[in-house]
């Protein structure tokens, strides 16, 4: 069969786009008004020339489609359509004005435009409407983009100055029909609940019929789905979720009455697909799925959710849901696009067209008391900045990295290994135990004095081995069991049940109970999860992507009230002022990229794939490429070589043979050939080194041999000074009011001439907080400690207002040590 021209090409891909969204198609000459509601009838001849197709529905006319080879510039084309639009031919019904929907497509392209719309223009869209959308559509007395311009003011009441910034600054976008946007709102500032906020309202005043609200990972749909539940809407004072139907999908069926889907983006990938996704798999980051799954597999049209299934789409750190994969399934949809993230890369930035409608960072945070601020302390020791050399003789333990099966090795030379290669391929417990003793004798002392209860803390893990290591020598290390510390990945065993624990019951017990101190996680809760108490970070894995680490830093920025602090972390917990970074791999210190997952290419160099496989490339799609067939397909050949059926068919060239019936010459030969063919890809000395260090790198080296030791362990210069600055501040802040504020003005004075009161000490700390609101007594002790450590002692258990006396009187200098008031 002949190639079709490019024009007739154009339109059997645009007859398949019709017919898959629901339309009849039919030649003008051999049109039936009656076969089908809904008609694409081809070639109708107007005033001039002929219009490629004319949309009808019950023999009305609501639309035209201008079709163009593949490679035309579509900007260019509008006019036609829109001139074949106000000339239809005379025997048809004619619409009262022009018609309303106007397409132009090359079958790979397609432009839509409402002309009803304020200021009407095309946009893209991935295929045509369905032809019931379309009669709704234009059985509306105003579109969608036209509501947009008319909703009412915004009620305000109870909420930040962020959130009423983010939404009034999002609706002027959506007034100016611009097809995406980005919010930028701080961990912590309730991106959330300015989420279910606008999209309360878009539902009941701009009427859209269904919004999604995609989430990373399940848990983040969990969360999500929580929060709609408890919005109590300004108008009814009743919930969101008693007013419109809320779904949070965990299989593949969508339900119809549904006004807010949240969902997966890889659900709802697979969904587009037609594909099955195991539940468990919505428990992992689609961003660390796409990094996985290179393959490219395109999503094309699927009838059962066609594009304007949504109106509104809302993407959850968003930063994460905009590449390779995952970019098909939000530019699938004929929707709005509206990003959510407090890490902004680049790529995001331009992705959402330069449209970023509000920025609330976290320095604006921290500044209205949204946030926390943190202070970095640095633990450096030997082994992790230098690695080590085991000498050859000692024995060394080799541990498999997925199932830790141990077995010993004598070293025939020695091994030496650099600071890379610590916990990924070596690894060594003296170090991992260094690092948590030196935070355990700093926790009390400098990171947070006065305290009895381990902070809430989470360690931040290379991989899931890692974590396993960690876990164990933290407890050894705290003198603690199981319920003092614990792992939180994708594969989190349970001892007592002996089955996968999930993962959101280990973060919900991590937030409330006050036996877990301590949480050792990969990538679970590096992002999107809230736990408000936590107060410290530990990092032991270096990161090299400046969103991901502004990510991971954000865990510890939430706000709470010191009853809900004190609730499980004790008494002596009294405010959440900061948190702390213990960084213990100079990961503060590394330079930082805006990273993405790399797109693969589908034809790769040799060059270019051998530089990959020494970065560490093994996955099969690489093998494959150096073999030139699959593992599996290699793995195949090699048994068929041994096999005794399939030499006596390769010797008789007859399925079925038996062994028996081929003669040892034969046979032989027959088995030669087959080996000969299976070990031919082990030709390649490319494939033999990498399997090499494929089977290298499925082990670990334990080196118990090397015993390390701290080298420096402080607050980084950045922490005392911001330390030294708000003591310097403090004590300008005494010495230049101590007449006006009671207390003050009793403790300035010596002797004493009258008795301090509670009343007296509240005063000063509103006078404080009005002045600064970082001033209180928990950050001004803990600035004290930070730069006078030798001097400062102990914190009060019983009263806040009490240590406001000895703050005031060492920072006077008439004591020579901080301790509390006796």
């Amino acid at each position: 069969m002949p190639d079709l021209a490019p024009e007739a090409k154009a339109r059997e891909q645009i007859d398949a786009l019709l017919t898959a969204a629901g339309w009849t198609l039919q030649d003008y000459t051999r049109f039936d008004g009656s076969a089908s509601r809904f008609i694409a009838l081809r070639e109708i001849p107007i005033t001039r020339g002929r219009c490629d197709y004319l949309l009808l529905i019950d023999k009305n006319p609501l639309g035209v489609i201008e079709a163009k080879k593949a490679g035309t510039r579509l900007s260019m084309v509008a006019e036609q359509s829109a001139f074949y639009g106000a000339n239809l031919p005379d025997f048809l019904q004619r619409p009262i004005g022009p018609l309303p929907f106007y397409y132009e497509s090359t079958g790979i392209e397609t432009f839509f435009r409402d002309a009803r719309d304020p200021d009407s223009r095309s946009r893209r869209v991935f295929a045509f409407h369905r032809p019931e959308t379309l009669l709704e559509w234009s059985g509306e007395a105003d579109t969608l983009r036209a509501r947009l311009r008319t909703l009412p003011l915004l009620a305000t009441d109870g909420m930040r100055g962020c959130q009423i910034e983010a939404i009034t600054s999002l609706e002027k976008s959506f007034a100016g029909a611009r097809p995406r946007a980005l919010i930028q709102m701080a961990t912590g500032a309730g991106k959330t609940y300015t989420a279910c906020a606008f999209i309360y309202r878009l539902i009941k005043h701009a009427g859209a019929r269904r919004v999604l609200f995609l989430v990373d990972r399940s848990n983040l749909g969990r969360q999500a789905t929580a929060e709609f539940q408890q919005f109590v809407t300004p108008e009814t004072g009743r919930k969101f979720t008693e007013l419109y139907n809320v779904q949070h999908l965990m299989s593949n069926q969508l339900d119809s009455v549904s006004r807010v889907t949240i969902c997966t983006i890889q659900r709802l990938y697979s969904m587009l697909r037609g594909e099955e996704l195991p539940e468990e798999i919505d428990e992992i980051s689609g961003f660390e799925l796409a990094a996985a799954d290179g393959r490219e597999r395109e999503v094309r049209y699927n009838p059962s959710i066609p594009i304007e299934t949504f109106d509104f789409i809302v993407t959850d750190e968003c930063h994460r849901s905009i590449y390779n994969l995952w970019r098909q399934v939000l530019e699938y949809f004929d929707a709005f696009l509206i990003g959510l993230t407090a890490t902004p890369s680049k790529q995001t930035i331009g992705f959402f067209d330069q449209n970023l409608v509000t920025e609330y960072n976290h320095e604006r945070a921290v500044a209205d008391g949204v946030n926390v601020g943190y202070d970095v302390y640095r633990i450096k020791t030997q082994v992790t900045d230098q690695g080590a050399t085991v000498e050859k003789g000692f024995y060394v333990d080799k541990r498999n990295k997925e199932t830790r099966v141990l077995r010993w090795q004598q070293l025939d030379e020695d091994l030496t290994y650099g600071a890379g290669d610590v916990d990924r391929s070596v690894v060594v417990p003296s170090q991992i135990r260094t690092v948590v003793q030196a935070f355990k004798d700093a926790l009390f002392t400098e990171l947070f004095p006065g305290r009895t209860l381990v902070p809430k803390t989470l360690i931040f893990a290379k991989d899931d081995s890692h974590a396993e290591d960690i876990v164990r020598i933290v407890r050894d290390v705290f003198g603690k069991g199981n319920d003092f510390a614990k792992k939180i990945t994708y594969k989190t065993y349970n001892v007592e049940t002996k089955r996968i624990e999930k993962s959101e019951n280990l973060i919900q017990e991590f937030r409330t109970s006050p036996q877990l101190r301590i949480a050792v996680t990969v990538d679970m809760i590096a992002t999107g999860t809230d736990i408000k108490p936590l107060e410290c970070l530990v990092f032991l894995r270096d990161v090299r992507s400046r969103v991901y680490f502004e990510q991971m830093k954000g865990r510890g920025t939430r706000v709470l009230t010191p009853t809900d602090l004190q609730a499980v972390s004790g008494a002596d917990a009294r405010a959440k002022t900061n948190f702390i970074i213990v960084d213990a791999v100079g990961v503060c210190e590394s330079d930082k990229t805006d990273s993405r997952p790399l797109e693969r290419q589908r034809t790769v160099k040799f060059g270019q794939l051998m530089l990959g496989v020494s970065l560490g490339k093994r996955d099969e799609d690489t093998l494959t490429t150096l073999a030139g067939q699959t593992l599996a397909e290699m793995s195949g050949a090699l048994l068929r070589a041994i096999d005794p059926d399939a030499i006596a068919q390769k010797a008789t060239g007859r399925a079925g043979a038996s062994p028996s019936e081929v003669l040892p010459e034969p046979f032989e030969a027959a088995r030669k050939a087959l080996a000969n063919e299976a070990c031919a890809p082990f030709d390649k000395p490319a494939l033999r080194d990498i399997l090499a260090k494929a089977k290298q790198d499925a082990e670990q080296t334990i080196d118990t041999v090397t015993i390390d030791a701290v080298t420096e362990q402080s607050f980084d210069a950045a922490a005392k000074d911001k330390a030294e600055s708000l003591v310097t501040s403090f004590r300008a802040y005494i010495k230049e009011h101590h007449a006006e504020i009671t207390a003050l003005r009793i403790l300035y004075s010596r002797p004493y001439a009258q008795r301090l009161t509670e009343p007296m000490l509240k005063e000063l700390e509103r006078k404080l907080r009005d002045t600064n609101a970082t001033w209180n007594e928990e950050l001004l002790w803990k600035a004290f400690a930070t730069t006078a450590p030798q001097k400062v002692k102990g914190r009060s258990a019983v009263n806040r207002f009490a240590d406001l006396v000895p703050l005031v009187r060492f920072a006077l200098e008439q004591q020579p040590v901080l301790e509390p008031f006796a």
